[in-house]
């Protein structure tokens, strides 16, 4: 849903702007279940308290990513590691006539964890098995000549292990098997660090390779710390292992609603320039599309293309 923030009040501590009269509506409206709201206040409150960078982020921002989050029935503390709101500052936007449209602001951006990825999956009930995970120096042994598969030969001494070079990423899943079979279709790909570096380097706006390595050599002076608060520095194999299993699952995987929007929604800002946050609740799209059209099982290494996403329907609620 679209609700307007225009009268949303601005540089209030989150937990005060949350518990306003319009927050709370808007919070009321969209779970639509008392004791669930106040859960739901409870919990992100909770979180952004323990995080001083999320506190400077516009509230707005911050209960859009949650709303999002909430709607998945994902949980927002950061020890889980389901989803996390990141904060990230805004240049001010001025017009052709150098008028200023809006100052410089620092907002919350809704970023699905790989351990979210994972919850999703196993909650729709089409997967068996489904994990990411670091290889090890001497653990890849090439690709397989005939069928171009990755081999892997792990290191069983986890000691030993824990303290070789990461030399890249292995993701994989199996289905839950067909009715009279034994076994599901299963998929595993691998990429190289050297490959997932470029990959960040070239999709995420928020990282740079360059900077990733003056991070590392602590060339970095304090008063430029904040520009590296995306995940892919702050975090780097978790953000490989996420981006591993949202390429297997949207490429090869069968994708539930829930799946679709967490993909479609991950590491956006959720509030537009014109002051109005975007939420759709999961069940809002799910009531949307045909029962026969949701998670249909498919034993074909292909799975079928996710089905497009409605649009957002606009509610004005500029009265609240």
């Amino acid at each position: 849903m679209t609700q307007s923030l225009n009268s949303a009040p601005q540089k209030q501590k989150f937990s005060v702007a949350i518990n306003s009269k319009m927050y709370q509506n808007l919070i009321a409206s969209t779970l639509r279940d008392p004791a669930r709201a106040r859960r739901f206040t409870a919990a992100i409150t909770s979180a952004v308290a323990v995080n001083p960078a999320l506190q400077e982020c516009d509230a707005g921002t911050i209960l859009a990513g949650a709303l999002l989050g909430e709607s998945l029935n994902l949980s927002p503390s950061p020890q889980l590691g389901q989803y996390y709101l990141v904060p990230f500052k805004q240049k001010a936007k001025y017009d052709r006539g150098g008028n200023m449209v809006r100052p410089e602001t620092t907002t919350a951006t809704f970023v699905l964890g790989y351990k979210g990825y994972i919850q999703l999956a196993i909650r729709s009930g089409q997967y068996k098995d489904l994990e990411a995970m670091e290889i090890k120096q001497g653990e890849y042994l090439g690709r397989d000549p005939e069928t171009g598969k990755a081999k892997f030969q792990f290191i069983e001494d986890d000691d030993e292990r824990e303290t070789l070079p990461t030399i890249g990423y292995m993701a994989y899943f199996e289905y839950n098997p067909p009715k009279g079979s034994t076994t599901g279709f299963r998929k595993t790909i691998y990429w190289s660090k050297e490959k997932m570096m470029t990959h960040a380097d070239t999709y995420s706006k928020a990282f740079s390779r360059q900077g990733y390595e003056d991070l590392q050599a602590g060339r970095v002076p304090e008063k430029d710390m904040w520009r590296y608060s995306s995940f892919w520095y702050k975090n780097f194999d978790d953000m490989a292992r996420k981006t591993l299993i949202r390429h297997l699952i949207s490429h090869w995987g069968i994708m539930s609603i829930d799946m679709q929007t967490a993909l479609e929604h991950d590491d956006a800002v959720n509030v537009a320039d014109d002051g109005q946050i975007v939420t759709e609740t999961v069940e809002a799209a799910r009531a949307s599309i045909p029962a026969d059209a949701q998670e249909v099982p498919s034993t074909e290494p292909e799975a079928p293309a996710p089905t497009a996403e409605p649009e957002p329907e606009a509610v004005d609620i500029s009265a609240l």
